[in-house]
């Protein structure tokens, strides 16, 4: 938990260094693939999805630990061998997860967070899951337990595979020859983004694109259909909280609706999309029939706006890797209760986004719970003795912060 939060105190700063050389790049050169507010939500999903593994939210139902101890037939030394083993383990593992993730409903919700950016660039990478509460597919490691892979090489190589999966989501480097046959290229992965007819459900290999080769999933980026991004259930929203639970909501409504008692069971086990037949008839919902006619959900913003987000999520940002920085410090159960402040401040300022014009309500609690942190301590879990004008600037956010952002639902309208 430590160990991992230290890490991501340098991997976000060269995170969001890379995707602002994209954004300048793409600027430059007349093709900017970025949204502000699609960026703002897949950066604001990063930080929920990053602070619910270094609180370690989840629980494992099996081990890897287990799988080496009950399993292992082979015993070798921590040499490069066994690293290549544990890589090719964690990425055969990775290409399974994920097509299980694409084709069965209730394992979708887990996933529909990563596609949910009707954008295509680096930012995006950064959406993953926070609705993943147990996690249940370790036993896809039993080959690098068979082999003997210890469990410190796992965990030495897990965040370096999960980490080489960021580059490749991009709009600007084509086709790379000869490395389309061996590696998991942008092109590949646009693909796999696509929702395109011809492009949906492939390409799911994270590292090694001969998975998909191999097993029937490759599909190459053809010059005659654009990738068209997003998912075929629009989600509409940048909250990327409340995507994270859409469809989970979507399958409880189904399952309790429908009148055929089989159908409330297996709903969940069936392929993703798949809906009761009376409940599909009663309670339609709308699909892209037509990718290449599809507008983009967009809201309306204005400079004071977007100075205001820009700023909500800056100030997050700090927070967080204070966080990230001091977690051994701060403790149980504090540190649980600076990650409730944390979702509740991603939560608030994507529904301003959304100009929900109920968004305040979600202010005026985040700021509550800010108020009570600082009152309860006299400080922000000890950065007043780093910075001695950090509790009293905090103070006045909170006590400005909803009163502003009653004035910009009031300034700017949702179509």
């Amino acid at each position: 938990m430590e160990t991992y939060g230290r890490i991501l105190l340098y991997a976000m700063p060269a995170f969001l260094l890379l995707i602002v050389l994209e954004k300048a790049y793409g600027y430059f050169k007349g093709n900017d693939t970025f949204r502000s507010f699609d960026t703002l939500s897949s950066l604001s999903s990063g930080f929920t999805n990053v602070t619910k593994d270094v609180l370690g939210l989840s629980l494992v139902v099996i081990s890897y630990q287990y799988l080496y101890k009950n399993f292992s037939f082979f015993a070798i030394d921590s040499g490069v061998l066994t690293y290549v083993i544990a890589f090719l383990a964690l990425d055969l593992s990775g290409y399974w997860v994920h097509r299980i993730a694409h084709k069965v409903n209730f394992f979708w919700n887990s996933h529909i967070i990563h596609h949910s950016s009707e954008d295509f660039n680096l930012a995006c990478a950064l959406r993953q899951s926070i609705s993943s509460f147990v996690k249940v597919f370790t036993v896809f490691l039993l080959p690098a337990a068979f082999f003997g892979v210890p469990v410190q090489v796992i965990a030495i190589v897990a965040p370096l595979h999960l980490f080489a999966q960021f580059w490749y989501h991009t709009q600007h480097i084509g086709k790379m020859g000869w490395l389309e046959y061996v590696l998991v290229t942008p092109s590949h992965h646009r693909v796999h983004h696509a929702i395109n007819p011809e492009y949906i459900d492939k390409n799911f290999a994270q590292i090694f694109i001969f998975w998909d080769k191999l097993f029937g999933t490759f599909q190459e980026e053809l010059p005659q259909a654009k990738p068209i991004y997003g998912i075929t259930v629009p989600v509409r929203t940048w909250n990327p909280i409340k995507i994270n639970f859409q469809h989970l909501f979507l399958l409880i409504q189904d399952a309790w609706r429908t009148q055929i008692w089989l159908d409330k069971f297996r709903i969940w086990f069936m392929p993703t999309g798949w809906r009761p037949e009376d409940v599909e008839r009663d309670y339609p919902i709308s699909k892209i029939s037509d990718p290449y006619t599809y507008k983009k959900y967009d809201t309306p913003t204005n400079t004071l706006l977007n100075v205001w987000i820009w700023l909500q999520f800056g100030i997050l940002f700090l927070l967080i890797a204070y966080l990230f920085g001091n977690i051994a410090a701060i403790g149980a159960p504090a540190m649980f209760f600076y990650g409730i402040y944390i979702f509740m401040q991603v939560y608030a300022y994507t529904e301003l986004m959304d100009l929900n014009p109920k968004a305040w309500v979600a202010e005026v609690i985040k700021n509550a719970w800010g108020v009570y942190l600082l009152w309860s301590s006299s400080d922000w879990f000890g950065l007043g003795k780093m910075l001695f004008w950090a509790p009293e600037f905090l103070g006045i956010y909170f006590l400005l912060a909803t009163p502003i952002v009653l004035l910009l639902l009031k300034t700017v309208k949702r179509n």
